[in-house]
């Protein structure tokens, strides 16, 4: 029996690691680009903190025991039939999941994406630090599109590394929707916007981009902003084999043969309500898709007569976590953290997080690095 995991991100690697417990017969293939596994949630803090960059990737080889990693982009899938096209070659499975993550999403916004760095990749906040280096220097505006978590965090670091440059460059924070991290409860928001405006960050909500150039932002009836830089965090879409991203049901099914978890699709959980796109939603689903994939694995392996009743997923948080430069607000049940105690609980969770990889000495590290 041939199990595929394509993508290795937080739900692949996470379920590649209880694939590898609960199969010990199966043939077992992770299916990355990359050769190292990358903590995304972290990426905003290299942008800052270059030196992190180390801590943030772990290889492959020593989070994987026995399945194989092939390096190679996934171009193309079926997922009916289990077959994926591959950057080189095909691959054919006979159960696999797609936890591809996801793109940035420029919707179409003219200009945008040749005038904007995302941020997603290491390379990406090396881009960004760069850049806002020449900006802090000749005293420029740098704008971040999207005041999601991810567009929180990039604007506090950079806030934070123009005090540090003793630069008077400004940050400007974009929102379509009338308040920052729009999709969170109200007393988190409000504990974010605070951190945002004593960080010096420029929030102006409300804003729906219509165009961009090299030199200006245009809004929907509130004129142009003049900018030396865009970030843009302002959404994500499917993966390229996927398009848009696919709508699956609490058991993860995409297909006769495939499953699908994380970022990669929109999951509507068994209460039918629709599930955020996060790290700590992409490793809990990956516990779900296990228990299927174990359960259809036996199933075809024993030529038992109906399929299998198959677990299905249902979403509740465990909290909320953001940084904003040197600070950092937290959210734990009804209590909203702020200061030295937000602060501990996400540095906490990102050394946690590379603690349970069996990465102990990168956590270390990147707890001492900054």
């Amino acid at each position: 029996m041939h199990v595929a995991v394509l993508g290795a991100g937080y739900a692949g690697v996470a379920l590649a690691r209880k694939l590898e417990d609960r199969l010990p017969d199966a043939d077992l293939t992770v299916v990355d680009e990359r050769d190292t596994h990358l903590v995304q949630h972290l990426v905003h803090r290299a942008v800052r903190y270059p030196g992190v960059a180390d801590e943030l990737t772990v290889p492959f080889g020593e989070l994987l025991d026995r399945a194989t990693h092939r390096q190679a982009r996934v171009t193309g899938l079926d997922p009916d039939a289990g077959r994926a096209e591959l950057s080189d070659g095909d691959l054919e499975f006979d159960i696999g999941a797609v936890a591809l993550g996801a793109r940035t999403n420029f919707y179409g916004i003219p200009g945008l994406e040749a005038n904007s760095t995302p941020l997603k990749r290491l390379e990406h906040a090396e881009r960004i630090r760069e850049r806002f280096l020449e900006v802090c220097a000749d005293g420029g505006r740098t704008v971040v599109g999207g005041a999601g978590l991810s567009g929180v965090q990039v604007a506090g670091e950079l806030a934070a590394l123009a005090d540090e440059e003793g630069s008077d460059a400004e940050v400007t924070l974009l929102e379509q929707e009338p308040t920052v991290a729009p999709s969170f409860p109200d007393r988190f928001r409000r504990a974010v916007r605070e951190e945002l405006d004593d960080a010096g960050v420029d929030v102006r909500t409300g804003r729906t981009v219509t165009g961009v150039d090299e030199d200006a932002v245009t809004f929907e009836g509130h004129g142009e902003l003049t900018h030396d830089q865009i970030v843009w965090t302002g959404g994500i879409t499917g993966s390229e084999p996927l398009g848009e991203r696919p709508v699956v049901r609490a058991t993860l099914r995409l297909g006769d043969s495939t499953f699908a978890v994380g970022d990669a699709a929109r999951v509507v959980d068994e209460d039918g309500e629709a599930v955020p796109a996060s790290a700590q939603t992409a490793v809990r689903e990956a516990d779900v898709a296990a228990t299927n994939i174990d359960r259809l694995v036996a199933h075809r392996r024993d030529g038992d007569g109906f399929e299998p009743r198959l677990a299905r997923y249902g979403y509740t948080s465990l909290g909320w976590l953001v940084s904003v430069g040197d600070g950092a607000v937290a959210q734990v049940g009804p209590t909203v953290l702020r200061g030295r105690a937000a602060e501990t609980a996400k540095e906490t969770v990102a050394a946690g997080y590379l603690g349970s990889l069996g990465a102990v000495d990168r956590a270390m590290a990147y707890v001492q690095e900054h």
